[in-house]
């Protein structure tokens, strides 16, 4: 297992999981302007080989990822002992995703992502993690 990079103390850490590169890209350029050190994963697998995760930072999972979904990933983090927040994206929630994520006290922004509202919930979770 690879180490994570040290993330700089002045710069929150948001680790996104989206398999889609054109997001990815995009939260990446939006959030950099906002001062949050943006990593990025493509999968589940991908963010789980890569290394035990800080105590802070935030979370932002597409629900829709290749073999492990979102909440699943999620509940595999929490039983590695990860408790940082966690947001979830996705397309067109259905009420049994509204409520498993409620169950897991994961806030659900939809895609696509045309206000600040995904900023916004990462805002509010780092700001619990202080």
């Amino acid at each position: 297992m690879t180490a994570l990079p040290a993330i700089a103390a002045s710069r929150p850490a948001v680790f996104l999981v989206d398999d889609d590169p054109a997001v990815a890209h995009a939260v990446q350029f939006s959030f950099d302007l906002e001062g949050l050190d943006v990593r990025n994963f493509r999968d589940a697998e991908t963010l789980l080989a890569s290394g035990s995760l800080p105590d802070k930072g935030c979370l932002v999972l597409d629900y829709h990822l290749p073999g492990v979904d979102g909440l699943e990933l999620l509940d595999r983090l929490r039983a590695n002992g990860v408790r940082m927040p966690a947001v979830l994206i996705t397309t067109n929630p259905r009420t049994n995703l509204r409520v498993r994520a409620a169950a897991a006290g994961v806030p659900i922004i939809e895609k696509p992502l045309l206000t600040d509202a995904l900023l916004t919930a990462v805002r509010s979770a780092l700001a619990k993690v202080d």
